[in-house]
């Protein structure tokens, strides 16, 4: 069983950062990619970035590639999203997620934590 616990949203105003934090609990951690998704009132879950087991692989959604960053401390447990230069339309409960399996669908997920950015 993995158990994902996020922190760290809030409300800021454009332009502004937050940086979240998904503390994990499970021996796998370390050996297992690592996801972040975010889904706005009345649009469907989307996803956001990846990073591999070791961090040394990442990708991103075109809408955040160059504001974002996602980021992992294996010795803590821990996986981050640095968000800059937020908008408006970045306004979504984010969630992360873990992959139990090599490869598949991630199948664990945390309960989300709200971001909301104002003009």
């Amino acid at each position: 069983q993995v158990q994902l616990v996020e922190s760290g949203g809030g409300l800021v105003q454009a332009g502004g950062s937050l940086r979240l934090s998904c503390a994990a609990s499970g021996r796998t951690f370390s050996s297992r990619g690592m996801g972040w998704f975010r889904q706005a009132p009345g649009k469907e879950r989307e996803f956001v970035a990846r990073i591999s087991a070791s961090g040394g692989s990442t990708s991103y959604a075109d809408s955040v590639k160059g504001r974002f960053t996602i980021s992992r401390d294996n010795a803590k447990n821990t996986v981050y999203l640095q968000m800059n230069s937020l908008k408006p339309e970045d306004t979504a409960v984010y969630y992360c997620a873990f992959r139990s399996a090599l490869v598949g669908p991630y199948d664990y997920w945390g309960q989300g934590t709200q971001v909301t950015v104002s003009s």
